[in-house]
């Protein structure tokens, strides 16, 4: 393996990120396990970033989409339509949209969140005439220019080469600590013509901000900024890029608030096998979109709607699935909580917060948080951090997991700890 990782790391570009904190070969995956070339076996709570809610190489996704290639049919086909189309949009519509009461347009974008997240801005400008998003501190929606105007993190934006226009940036819930009301202050903005905020075409926000350290807003906040996008003409975008997917226990983040977005973006696991795909979701009145106004080579990936359908089909015709993912849930967030036991034991003051299977530890130190995932990673677990600094150690564990597997990666958790602070 060593005479692969020189050859690739002479040949990829410098701007890799997961090979240098996984230096390793990987070959094989299924569920929530993942193969070296030398191997060995690792648990993966990383799983793509929130890309394979679904897991490595589901028995069911690989059947669909090995049958689907090898009878000839239509892998790239622009926006035409095609059964593929038709079989993905027709489940997501009836197991999906009518099933929780939603009615939306479904907009194929490029392949990627980013490139939702793009389309949903624009579209949102087009329809209100106005320029300004507003997004929140600690956000992260992409880093094509635009969905980078709307991220927070400084690393991303020093790295554009140009100043970000077109957005401004409010606190999230509970940035100032808890029992502050942050909306008060964008209320305050939006009503005073002296405050410095152009007044904004829309508000884009995360239920759950993944790369900001898994923050959760509140089923009360967000019905809040719901009522004050109604009330003063504002579209409110939801980016359900990581957090969607049954990510948070429920199909869509947004349904534990109970609150319904103009647009809503979706990607990571929308494929459910790993395979690039996304879109965005448009309230029929707002589908204002003029032939072509925004295209690419690459919208509408056949196979991934293959594999997308069959997923939708697998796993969300009941409930069964949702109760299980939250019922995981909270084994998780239990371990999380012994293992905050034993850092304040040693002396570190640590945080548990999440959703679902999107939970995390802010132990306040982004050393430290690198320290315990890199012995973790020693010891047959990835798992990787986020946050402003890199301080929360991140589960985005495949919602398959199994309970055992679950207890192994406490386990080694707890064991990396235990080496860390000695």
């Amino acid at each position: 393996m060593e005479h692969m990782i020189e050859k690739l790391t002479e040949l990829e570009s410098n701007v890799r990120t997961y090979s240098r904190a996984f230096p390793v070969v990987f070959c094989k995956a299924r569920g929530a396990e993942i193969y070296s070339v030398d191997g060995r076996r690792y648990i993966d709570f990383l799983a793509g970033a929130g890309a394979l809610n679904y897991g490595h190489n589901h028995p069911a996704l690989k059947e669909s989409i090995i049958e689907y290639f090898l009878g000839d049919n239509i892998v790239h086909s622009l926006d035409l339509w095609t059964a593929a189309k038709y079989a993905y949009l027709d489940t997501f519509d009836r197991l999906i949209l009518k099933a929780r009461g939603l009615d939306y347009k479904v907009h194929l974008t490029g392949p990627t969140g980013t490139n939702a997240v793009e389309a949903a801005i624009r579209l949102a400008r087009k329809i209100k005439k106005r320029s300004t998003i507003v997004s929140f501190t600690n956000g992260f929606h992409g880093i094509t220019m635009g969905s980078l105007a709307l991220t927070g993190n400084a690393k991303f934006r020093s790295a554009a080469g140009l100043p970000s226009v077109g957005n401004a940036f409010m606190p999230f819930d509970n940035y100032f600590g808890k029992g502050v009301d942050t909306l008060r202050y964008f209320k305050k903005c939006l009503s005073d013509c002296s405050s410095g905020l152009d007044y904004p075409a829309a508000v884009i926000v995360e239920v759950v901000q993944g790369e900001g350290g898994i923050n959760v807003a509140s089923p009360a906040w967000l019905q809040e900024l719901e009522t004050v996008c109604r009330d003063q003409d504002i579209l409110l975008i939801i980016d359900d890029i990581q957090a969607g997917c049954g990510r948070t226990g429920r199909f869509f983040s947004f349904e534990h608030a109970g609150v319904v977005p103009d647009l809503v973006t979706n990607s990571k696991s929308l494929s459910g096998f790993g395979l690039p795909f996304s879109q965005v979701l448009i309230r029929p009145e707002h589908d204002q979109w003029e032939a072509g106004e925004y295209n690419g080579t690459f919208r509408g990936n056949n196979a991934a709607m293959i594999t997308g359908a069959k997923a939708l089909e697998y796993f969300w015709s009941d409930d069964a699935f949702a109760d299980e993912v939250r019922r995981k849930g909270e084994i998780v967030r239990e371990g999380f909580l012994g293992l905050i036991d034993l850092l304040r034991y040693r002396q570190v003051e640590a945080e548990e917060r999440g959703l679902g299977l999107m939970r995390g530890i802010d132990v306040q130190s982004g050393a430290l948080a690198t320290k315990i995932t890199a012995e973790a990673f020693r010891q047959g677990l990835i798992i990787e951090t986020s946050g402003h600094s890199g301080q929360v150690i991140k589960c985005l564990c495949p919602l398959v997991t199994t309970g055992d597997q679950i207890e192994e990666a406490m386990q080694i958790l707890r064991s990396s700890i235990d080496n860390v602070l000695g």
